[in-house]
């Protein structure tokens, strides 16, 4: 009988262990390599557009850069088995949507940068 209680319990993450389920972790990490990989592809896109690189585009490019860099980072505590540990599952997370912001922050300011011309006047063009 105490069997067939336990069966319909539902599964949560044990967070009042320490720990998660690795099923959860899973979800994580297959969410962030999803997201590191458009991330990528952006950049590898933008990169390869033709016309000349403006002043604007290279403070975008420092800020999509150093956010692929945080989830490269995440991504790979992720990887880890110590990512189990809720604080180290955490941690990653955090780098992860610190890098997420900072990719969103290098697109919208080369967007912003392209709508106002911003580059051109700030080289004199």
């Amino acid at each position: 009988m105490a069997d067939i209680e336990n069966d319909q319990v539902p599964k949560t993450p044990r967070a009042a262990s320490g720990t998660i389920d690795a099923a959860f972790r899973n979800g994580s990490l297959t969410a962030i390599s999803v997201v590191v990989g458009f991330s990528l592809s952006f950049l590898t896109r933008w990169a390869g557009l033709p016309g000349p690189w403006l002043a604007v585009d290279l403070v975008a490019l420092s800020a999509i850069v150093l956010g692929i860099a945080f989830q490269i980072i995440a991504l790979a505590g992720l990887l880890s088995i110590r990512s189990l540990l809720l604080r180290n599952y955490n941690r990653a997370v955090r780098l992860f949507l610190i890098g997420l912001a900072s990719v969103a922050s290098g697109v919208a300011l080369a967007i912003a940068g392209d709508l106002v011309g911003y580059g051109t006047r700030l080289l004199g063009e």
